[in-house]
This record gives structure tokens, C-alpha cells and sequence, in this order.
């Protein structure tokens, strides 16, 4: 069996799955946030139980309307911290975590081997840690607050084989969208798709996120990467209880619908085009493209070596003028990093404006949304129509590296035409 095969085999008790077989999987965890929470809520209070299967398994993070920018969201907001009262569930208040996926792994939510789901799409991020992690609906959510459990098709899996080293400015980012530009958007429907390689064996764990983050982009159930020692020093301390690796390998003869071959050594820095992250080109292809603003941050790319490398980047320069630079870190541990780093002096004194620890434009929220003909870079995931705003602006997705080079010369611009600055 495959990874995937191999925790859902277990997760249901069995000895063996294969591809298109159903499951009735036990949950290790379920997570909510701010805006699919109160639905699993109703749903939950609807279904008649009194108290969710297991308090210690369900998290409830406010991240995407935070803080409350209207009377509705405060509502939310106060509906989800009177459930986790009620049902003693682990909270992340505002100021308290920061964006679930990064939150979620820090705070010892994440194990290898475990099932995760997650009323959120990109819950598929805990795939980096060898997790079978995925988004479901609320409705579902509630039904697992319920049950601590949840059927499953077993999916079939796409192994992608990446090997070679990334050239200067060229990320984990770059690989993604390159990646989905090569399968589309339709390449992987509910498809297990597994990260190997070289690569990925010496890519650091927000790489591997970064990776696992936007298995969704291409229609895939999850994304996931077999744990190793990189893995293993960043759970330390935070997750518990940590299983036996080697037993969360895939079988040398495990079977896959297909396997894509990817060679990062010649890759340059990419640029996913509006309004579909496979219209991938590469950076220099793009044109003359101007920026009203550039965001770096989100669940994709708001960690602290994504701070790191723009900050390399704005050193010494200036955001240039007519252009918005928002910089929002994934989380309030990679906010207190970054600052003791002094990366936020380097950013404030660029012209940038640093946010609180939260999802900010990604998914329009009431910070950095987009008027009509204007033009965003942004690090986030989706470059859907209306996604930051109005319907008539354009998202172009690239890496945090891409984003601050473009920042200060507004336009979309290549990073490793730029000067590197100590």
C-alpha cells in the first residue's frame, strides 16, 4: 500500500484498502474556523447530541473575519467561543493563533498517520507532516463532532517525483504552480497525489506545506509527504506521542495510477496569470504587468522563511510609490519570530504595512480588497474572479520572493533580476 492507503487501512481497522473502496474512517481531529464553524454548529445542535464525541479532538480557530469587521462577523465570532465554551474545546481566539494550517501543526494538532479533517479546503496542508488530512463541508464537520467519524472513497494516487536543486529566488511556490500548470486544474480529482524525491527530502517543512497547501488547486483529496527527520524536528515539542515512521512509508511495490517526473534545476520563478492557477507562465514571460498592490502572506506562504526571503528582498529599497505592500504572518508565533528577527523594521521601512496574524485579503476579507482594474501579486493560493474584491480586479499568484520584487518596481517582476541585498 501507498501512505494514504495505509492510514486510511488503519483510521477504518482494516488490514488493507484499495482504490475506490469505501471506508468508515475514525477522526484523530476535526478543525473549524470563523466562517464555516457557526453552520457545523446549527448542523451539530440539529443532529440532538449533547456533547461532541471527544472535547480534546475538535479545534476552533477565528482567522478569517478577524477582528470582526462588521456586526455579522462579530456574531460569528460569538457563537463559536460560546460552543467551545460549552463543549471545553480547544480555542484560538483572536490574537490568540494566527490562520488555522499554520496554527493547527504548531500547536501539536498534526500527527503523522492521523486522519484530519477540516471545514476548510486547504485543510489538506497537514499532509506535509505524513497525515491524511482533507477539507470537508460543515455539514460533515457537525456529523464528526457527533460521531468521531466519516466515510471515505478511497482515493487512487498520483506520485510526483521532484529532483534537482532550486536556483536562486526559486521556491517550493515555483514548484506548485508549476506543477499545476503541468496537470491542471482537473489533473488530480480526488486523487491521493504523494511529493517524492530528492527534492522533497531536503525541502524544508514550509516548503513541503507550501507543496501539500495547493494539492487542492489541482482537485486533489490530499496531499502528502512520508515523514522524516525534518519532520520530526519540527513536531518536537509539539505534538506528542510521535508514531513509527518507517511503518508510514509506502511499500516499494505499492501500486499508483501514474507517476510525473518534475527536475527543478532549470526551473525559473513562476507566475500563475488571472483567472485560473494553471495559467502558469514563467515570470519572465508575463510581460509588462503593473501592481496596485502585492501581498505577502496566507495559509500558502505567511511563514517565517517566506517573511525571510522578502525582507532579503526589500532591504534597503522602497516599496514604489502607487503601490500597496501588505505583509501578514501566518501566525502570532511567526509574528513574535519575524520581529525578533528585525524583519519588521526592514518592512516598515520599505513602505510596507504588517498586519495581524489573520487571512486578510485572501479570501476578500475587509483588509487589502481590490477595487475595479486594479492588479494584486499576491503569495495566497486562488486567483478566482472576485477572490480579493471586486470581480473587475486581477490576481497573479507567485512566491513571496516574486512578490517583493514586484513591490518595488510595480510590476510583476522576476527576483532574481533584482540585486540581492544582505
Amino acid at each position: 500500500m501507498n501512505i494514504t492507503e495505509k492510514i486510511l487501512a488503519k483510521a477504518a481497522g482494516k488490514k488493507a484498502v484499495h482504490p475506490g473502496e469505501i471506508v468508515d474512517a475514525n477522526v484523530d481531529m476535526v478543525m473549524v474556523h470563523d466562517l464555516t464553524g457557526p453552520l457545523a454548529v446549527e448542523a451539530f445542535k440539529k443532529i440532538g447530541v449533547q456533547k461532541v464525541w471527544d472535547n480534546r479532538k475538535v479545534v476552533v480557530i477565528l482567522d478569517h473575519q478577524v477582528p470582526a469587521e462588521s456586526v455579522k462577523a462579530a456574531e460569528l465570532h460569538k457563537t463559536m467561543r460560546q460552543f467551545a465554551k460549552e463543549q471545553n474545546l480547544t480555542f484560538y481566539d483572536v490574537g490568540r493563533g494566527g490562520i488555522c494550517h499554520q496554527v493547527m501543526p504548531e500547536k501539536g494538532h498534526v500527527s503523522p498517520g492521523n486522519v484530519i479533517v477540516g471545514a476548510d479546503s486547504h485543510t489538506c496542508t497537514y499532509g506535509a507532516f505524513g497525515a491524511f488530512a482533507t477539507g470537508i463541508g460543515s455539514t460533515e464537520a457537525a456529523a464528526v463532532f457527533a460521531t468521531g467519524k466519516i466515510w471515505f472513497k478511497v482515493p487512487s494516487a498520483i506520485k510526483i517525483n521532484v529532483t534537482g536543486s532550486f536556483q536562486k529566488f526559486v521556491t517550493p511556490k515555483d514548484l506548485i504552480l508549476y506543477i499545476i500548470g503541468n496537470l491542471g486544474v482537473d489533473g488530480a480529482i480526488y486523487k491521493a497525489v504523494e511529493f517524492t524525491g530528492s527534492t522533497i527530502e531536503n525541502m524544508s517543512i514550509a516548503g513541503r506545506m507550501t507543496l501539500c497547501n495547493m494539492a487542492v488547486e489541482m482537485g486533489a483529496k490530499n496531499g502528502i509527504i512520508a515523514p522524516d527527520e525534518t519532520t520530526r524536528r519540527f513536531l518536537e515539542g509539539r505534538a506528542g506521542g510521535l508514531p513509527d515512521f518507517k511503518a508510514l512509508q509506502s511499500d516499494s511495490d505499492a501500486e499508483y495510477e501514474r507517476t510525473v517526473e518534475f527536475d527543478v534545476s532549470s526551473m525559473g520563478p513562476q507566475v500563475a496569470c488571472p483567472s485560473s492557477v494553471d495559467n502558469v507562465k514563467p515570470v519572465s514571460e508575463v510581460g509588462d504587468v503593473p501592481v496596485e498592490q502585492a501581498f505577502i502572506g496566507s495559509c500558502t506562504n505567511g511563514r517565517i522563511e517566506d517573511l525571510r526571503v522578502a525582507a532579503q528582498i526589500l532591504k534597503g529599497k522602497r516599496v514604489k510609490d502607487g503601490v500597496r505592500a501588505l505583509v501578514i504572518p501566518a501566525s502570532q508565533e511567526v509574528w513574535r519570530q519575524a520581529m525578533q528577527e528585525g524583519l519588521m523594521e526592514i518592512f516598515t521601512d520599505a513602505g510596507a504595512i504588517v498586519c495581524g496574524s489573520a487571512c486578510g485579503p485572501c479570501l476578500g476579507g475587509h483588509i487589502g480588497l481590490l477595487a475595479a482594474g486594479e492588479t494584486c501579486v499576491s503569495s495566497s493560493n486562488r486567483n478566482f474572479i472576485g477572490r480579493m474584491g471586486s470581480t473587475q480586479a486581477n490576481v497573479y499568484l507567485a512566491s513571496p520572493a516574486t512578490v517583493a520584487a514586484s513591490a518595488v518596481m510595480g510590476k510583476i517582476t522576476d527576483p532574481t533580476t533584482l540585486e540581492e541585498t544582505a
